[in-house]
């Protein structure tokens, strides 16, 4: 027993050692200054879960960098069948008299627990379901539609087959725009924390690849990254940055956005403290920095979400990644 017990200390010790190891690795990865290029390319977005006030999202929009608002519009069901949200017309009458140049998304979700590991998240009759559905919600006043689907496992053959039914269903002009999950800070780091959590939080850069193959965007998220600390958090943003433009930077003519927590309470996801719009967009422009994407790739940041955007999440988008005002 003695001996069984000193082997287990060991091994928690060694376990242990190396939690503090990557903690300092990441909090390292959020240092250094970004380079004066690594600002916004006013191709910015922003989730909208409300409509009720339009305030914030008015002074948001007034900054003339955000082109592109993803609406809810809906909640996509286990079986393909689509709920819709109701009078979206308001929110994209008012847009299309006060802001004509901005595109609206309809925000499609399917959110739901557990992994897709042993079945698909998405079985044959309900992909033959849905991907005439978000088409036809797409149709109604929208520019296009933007999908989030999770958890997903890696290597769930559902998703990208759905999201090639997506693309045909929608056409070839509207937008298909895809929320994806945390790209792994290192090859196989997932399977670690779903054997923690027993659901699927991140993707490896093969299968981001896979389900994003025929999107026009792609969104990483920017919150419930659960990092102990500010500084963790921050270093996990620059890392989501480098990996996902490692992975997809090749491709033409997609945009990359880096998804801005401005939300609290639990509506939208977990409220992590240590996640602030600050400190994303100080990691992005770290991130963006180091990769030096390609001129091909548009870059930019996804606030989650407007309408609860608070004026300190405002002026951390305005000051942090609009640069100077002249």
């Amino acid at each position: 027993m003695k001996w069984f017990l000193t082997r287990l200390l060991a091994g928690v010790a060694a376990v242990l050692v190396l939690m503090v190891a990557a903690g300092a690795l990441l909090s390292f990865q959020f240092s250094g200054t970004p380079s004066d290029g690594a600002l916004s390319q006013e191709t910015d977005a922003a989730w909208v879960g409300s409509w009720e006030d339009t305030g914030a999202l008015a002074e948001l929009l007034d900054t003339g960098a955000v082109n592109t608002l993803y609406v809810y519009a809906g909640d996509v069901a286990a079986d393909g069948t689509v709920e819709r949200v109701p009078d979206t017309g308001d929110l994209l009458s008012w847009l299309s008299s006060t802001y004509p140049q901005v595109r609206p998304l309809a925000w499609l979700r399917h959110v739901e627990s557990g992994s897709s590991l042993l079945r698909d998240r998405f079985p044959t009759e309900a992909r033959e379901a849905l991907a005439p559905a978000v088409a036809e919600v797409a149709a109604e006043g929208f520019a296009g539609l933007h999908m989030e689907v999770r958890p997903v496992t890696v290597n769930d053959p559902s998703i990208p087959t759905l999201m090639a039914m997506v693309r045909e269903e929608l056409g070839e002009e509207p937008v298909l725009s895809v929320q994806a999950h945390h790209v792994e800070l290192i090859p196989g780091g997932r399977v670690a924390s779903f054997v923690a959590d027993g659901e699927e939080k991140y993707w490896s850069k093969g299968y981001l690849d896979q389900v994003t193959e025929h999107a026009d965007e792609v969104v990483l998220p920017g919150v419930d990254a659960n990092m102990p600390t500010e500084g963790m958090y921050g270093g996990f943003m620059v890392r989501q940055v480098t990996e996902s433009v490692a992975a997809l930077g090749a491709r033409e003519d997609l945009t990359l956005r880096f998804g801005v927590p401005a939300y609290s309470g639990e509506e939208w996801g977990p409220d992590h403290g240590n996640e602030n719009a600050l400190t994303a967009i100080a990691a992005i422009r770290l991130g963006l920095s180091r990769t030096e994407p390609p001129e091909e790739l548009t870059t930019g940041v996804a606030l989650y979400l407007a309408d609860e955007a608070e004026e300190a999440d405002l002026d951390a988008y305005r000051t942090g990644w609009l640069g100077p005002i002249p």
